[in-house]
């Protein structure tokens, strides 16, 4: 009973793991059937290229997530740790949203090349992400910013208040 806590998470991320290889599985074997079977008179080596694209999209993340979800055991074989958390967000959110977005666009790119602009997302987020990770070291505090009076007063107001000693009543018996 005292690594129940272990065996569940080990078995659910077991079984996330396995979601997502019939899901990366699914969409590799409807993009090769559709597109290189029923419209293979527009396949062309660029669909080879996509192929290989995607499969890459999906082996990286796959392989990091899956490092994360192996559990660890005791010397004696005893399990220690169930694995990370799949369901945290952070750098576990981010390469499951890589492997969504690799399966939208792989899909939908069944339909229409222009759908591998989707792929503009990814680096686009992770800009805005380094941006304001930056901006918050650029920035030191609210140094020459102009305050107006109101603020101003308030603050002073605040300051007041909080500089005066506060007396405690105590009942004498």
């Amino acid at each position: 009973m005292a690594n129940q806590g272990a065996k569940k998470r080990k078995e659910e991320n077991t079984r996330h793991m396995a979601n997502l290889r019939r899901l990366i599985i699914a969409c590799n074997v409807i993009f090769i059937l559709v597109r290189m079977l029923i419209f293979h008179s527009s396949f062309t080596w660029k669909h080879w290229v996509a192929l290989l694209l995607t499969s890459v999209a999906y082996f990286i993340p796959y392989q990091q997530l899956a490092q994360m979800a192996k559990p660890s055991y005791a010397d004696d074989g005893e399990l220690l740790d169930g694995g990370f958390d799949m369901s945290t967000g952070g750098i576990c959110g981010y390469l499951h949203d890589i492997i969504y977005i690799t399966s939208f666009v792989q899909l939908t790119s069944i339909i229409s090349d222009k759908f591998w602009y989707t792929y503009l997302v990814i680096p686009a987020f992770g800009a805005y992400k380094s941006f304001g990770f930056i901006r918050g070291f650029l920035s030191q505090g609210s140094e020459g910013e102009v305050e107006d009076e109101k603020s101003r007063k308030k603050r002073e107001k605040m300051e007041k208040k909080a500089s005066r000693t506060k007396f405690v009543k105590t009942r004498n018996r």
